[in-house]
């Protein structure tokens, strides 16, 4: 452990299960303080709260309950927090749902509810994490979750597609808004990675596999590792950039 996050505080949508937990498992053992914002505290896998694990193994972390599509919630989560830790230095955008169906059967009650989750999460917690950066001494950090389906299209998610396709542009655009605020905005465009939500449509990941030069599935924690590069100061000239980690499957 190097503490590159050492005195720093994050919060992570989505932080439960997945990409989220892994991510803030490995901010906390970089030395940051970090707030689980999820519906539900308990991990979708089974195993012990991602906040408790952290604390049992000597780190700082709260759970807040949030749910993305709610612009209250959100700023609450980023409220509380500034007021357990006296800063936000990252925001970690993650929290994300998946619906695979063909265009013609997708209906607006779909849309809406994955429109809510995967932009609208993202756009409003990056609104409130910026509210609070830009007032700070040294900015910060918004790293949001995207995915290969936000660069190329993938079979059966015009849905999910639309969604990443907003989020990998709107970090861009909010990267050339608030670098005067020493705000950098970057995206993580993972390709397959074994999580809970992944692993519920066995066809789709075998495809991807079979098209992956690598030949295998990603890990949550080399997930994490990408994220803690963009979240440290090793990153502090990039901004704007989507980081593809997909094995191969879009090169």
């Amino acid at each position: 452990m190097s503490e590159r996050l050492q005195g720093k505080t994050a919060l992570v949508t989505g932080g439960s299960s997945g990409n989220g937990r892994a991510i803030a498992r490995r901010f906390a053992e970089e030395g940051s303080n970090i707030t689980v914002a999820d519906v539900r505290d308990d991990p979708r896998m089974g195993g012990e709260p991602t906040h408790d694990l952290i604390e049992a193994g000597g780190g700082n972390a709260q759970f807040v309950h949030c749910d993305v599509s709610s612009v209250d919630d959100l700023h609450e989560a980023v409220d509380a927090t500034v007021e357990a830790f006296g800063s936000l230095d990252v925001m970690v955008n993650n929290a994300g749902v998946e619906r695979q169906k063909p265009l013609a059967d997708v209906t607006e009650e779909d849309y809406e509810w994955l429109m809510d989750i995967n932009l609208k999460g993202v756009f409003f917690g990056s609104q409130a994490a910026v509210e609070v950066m830009r007032e700070q001494d040294e900015g910060g950090s918004i790293i949001n979750m995207s995915s290969i389906g936000g660069i190329r299209g993938l079979e059966n998610s015009s849905l999910y597609c639309t969604s990443k396709g907003g989020v990998t542009n709107l970090t861009r655009e909010l990267a050339v808004e608030h670098g005067e605020h020493d705000i950098r905005v970057n995206a993580l465009n993972p390709g397959f990675i074994e999580t809970a939500m992944t692993m519920e449509d066995g066809d789709t990941a075998g495809g991807i596999l079979d098209q992956t030069p690598l030949g295998r599935a990603g890990q949550p924690e080399e997930v994490a590792d990408a994220a803690l590069f963009l979240a440290s100061d090793e990153s502090s000239f990039v901004t704007g950039h989507n980081l593809v980690m997909d094995g191969g499957f879009t090169a």
